[in-house]
């Protein structure tokens, strides 16, 4: 019986993950053909794959929402399985991680399941294809196989127990599984072409001897399935209609497909796309690991990181990384996409989300010298312009207040409208202040104190009189002022492409050393005082910033999450107009 038609809300792209004006995605095209068709009963059945073999990435997210996002438009399935046949690498906390990672993304499982699951199906299958003279044990070394295998100019050469008898095969594999042999000892592999042009059919291995203890399985097993045996099988198992991985499996596929017909079980169909890579990202498991490791990172969800954890610890949304993986597209084309592109994505949603405050985080004092002793005025902020639900909250003003140093100039620059002597500028949501002298630290010079009168009739920025300021500057109350830490974080690498290596051959020359600066004496309005982890802000002036796990009620944490100048934004406008 072939699906039911999306309704309109499934139809919408930015429901799938996209956004309304999302390119074309060939992968969509297909299943919404194989739908027509009747193909798989126009069923459709996805699944995303991840080895909990480390932490789930920015890359990940691509995979995520195409199969989770093609199955909710769709109202097909999508599982979560963990292909875990390699229990030297996995762990339990990967696998907690990724699933807390796919449902902060917003998609529910449809069902969680592991390879290991399958691992007695798995094995009765091997036995199956070595009965069918299809497999064989190998007792060449994993040197000698690669020896034997041959280049892409020239075929291999079978090795010399391929023709081994059935009898003797499946002596060996079973006890092989008894845990009979020491590691690396034995193999089996397939029987198929070692003269193939596609090396991965030259008589791939099979199984390979591991004494390890599996996560999931525990002990039960000494002999562990390959990647290409397990994966194929497990989506089988699974009923998978569409297989989506991305074009490193292509050169694969044959093999997915030699088994399943070799089995004779249901056959999925797998699909390629493109990997999502990012400019002056590091997607790279095994060089993530090395971050962690080395201790160039406090850990997988270091704000710096392109992990999930990482991403969402800094402070950017489910909703922007959704849009983001719909405006890039789904092609058979590896690429690489700005990070600017992500940014405007980041910035797009918490602009019309994040709640305002105001900061100062290189604090200079500024004493109002008329305004009255011990008087405390309540101005009205806004807390989102782009959101009239959001409301107003009251902030406090006194005579003493903090202001940027950077706002301040006691001999201005050409074209520098902020404060300095003799200068009125605006403070936000409150009074025109003139700049009528300085104090200074007799030692250093620096200036430690900016002395101002203010304008009582200018409540609110406007005067009266129409006369106009051209600049207007946050402030906060220092009598009521937070102090907080707020940490500004910058791209992790110096290149757009991290995983070059240097001249010296070491691709961690790459990294930038000033990507962290913590800021340890903030001034935070009196509303960012008692603030949750993972509430999201922007300091007006100044970004977006994230509440970071690390905050105590003594003292708030704020993790800079993206600045507020928009270069990509900036961009497409220049090349529209």
């Amino acid at each position: 019986m072939a699906a039911e038609e999306p309704n309109a809300e499934s139809m919408n792209p930015e429901a799938a993950g996209g956004s309304p004006a999302a390119p074309s995605n060939f992968v969509r095209d297909i299943v919404l053909a194989d739908i027509a068709s009747g193909k798989h009963g126009g069923r459709v059945q996805t699944r995303f794959p991840p080895e909990p073999n480390g932490y789930l990435h920015i890359g990940h997210a691509k995979s995520i929402c195409l199969n989770f996002g093609l199955a909710r438009e769709f109202g097909g399935k999508c599982n979560l399985r963990f292909d875990d046949s390699n229990p030297c690498k996995e762990e339990v906390e990967y696998v907690e991680s990724i699933l807390t990672d796919v449902r902060w993304l917003g998609f529910e499982p449809d069902g969680i399941f592991y390879a290991s699951d399958y691992f007695d199906q798995l094995h009765a299958w091997a036995v199956q294809l070595i009965k069918q003279g299809d497999a064989y044990v190998c007792d060449l070394t994993a040197e000698q196989v690669r020896e034997y295998r041959g280049t892409l100019t020239e075929p291999g050469k079978e090795s010399p127990w391929r023709n081994r008898s059935i009898e003797e095969n499946l002596d060996l594999f079973e006890r092989m599984k008894n845990g009979e042999f020491p590691d690396g000892t034995r193999t089996l592999r397939s029987k198929v072409d070692m003269g193939s042009p596609n090396l991965n059919m030259r008589d791939p291995v099979m199984y390979r001897i591991l004494h390890a203890s599996h996560h999931h399985v525990g002990d039960k097993w000494c002999i562990y399935p390959m990647y290409d045996f397990t994966h194929g099988q497990s989506d089988s198992i699974e009923q998978i209609t569409h297989s989506i991985c991305t074009l490193e499996f292509e050169d694969h596929r044959p093999l997915y497909d030699w088994y399943i017909q070799r089995l004779g079980i249901f056959p999925p169909q797998q699909i390629e796309f493109d990997r999502l890579n990012l400019t002056y990202t590091l997607l790279s498991k095994r060089r993530l690991l090395a971050l962690v490791q080395q201790g160039v990172v406090s850990g997988w969800d270091d704000p710096r990181m392109p992990t999930l954890s990482g991403i969402r610890r800094r402070g950017y949304t489910p909703e922007a990384i959704r849009t983001f993986c719909g405006r890039i597209g789904v092609s058979k084309t590896n690429g690489i996409n700005e990070l600017g592109l992500l940014e405007h994505a980041v910035r797009e949603d918490l602009n019309a989300h994040a709640l305002r405050a105001m900061a100062v985080l290189r604090p200079l004092k500024v004493v109002i010298d008329n305004y009255p002793d011990g008087q405390t005025d309540e101005l009205e902020a806004v807390n989102n312009p782009e959101d009239a639900s959001a409301g107003t909250r009251m902030v406090p003003f006194s005579k003493v207040l903090y202001i940027e140093q950077d706002d301040f100039r006691e001999v201005p620059p050409k074209g520098y409208y902020r404060l300095s002597p003799g200068k009125e500028v605006r403070l936000r949501y409150g009074y025109l202040i003139t700049c009528t002298g300085v104090e200074k630290d007799p030692a250093t010079g620096e200036v430690t104190t900016v002395h101002c009168t203010y304008d009582p009739a200018t409540r609110g920025g406007n005067a009266p009189d129409g006369r106009k300021v051209k600049s207007t500057i946050h402030w906060v109350s220092a009598e009521h002022a937070v102090d907080g830490e707020v940490r500004l974080y910058d791209n992790l690498f110096l290149t757009a492409n991290p995983n070059q290596e240097n001249e010296g051959g070491d691709w961690m020359a790459n990294v930038n050393p000033n990507s962290l600066e913590v800021v340890s004496d903030a001034k935070l309005e009196p509303s960012l005082k008692a603030v949750a982890a993972g509430a999201r802000y922007q300091f007006e002036r100044l970004g977006y910033f994230c509440v970071d796990p690390d905050t105590t009620p003594e003292k708030p944490v704020f993790n800079r999450t993206i600045g507020l100048r928009d270069a990509w934004a900036k961009m497409q406008k220049t090349q529209q107009g």
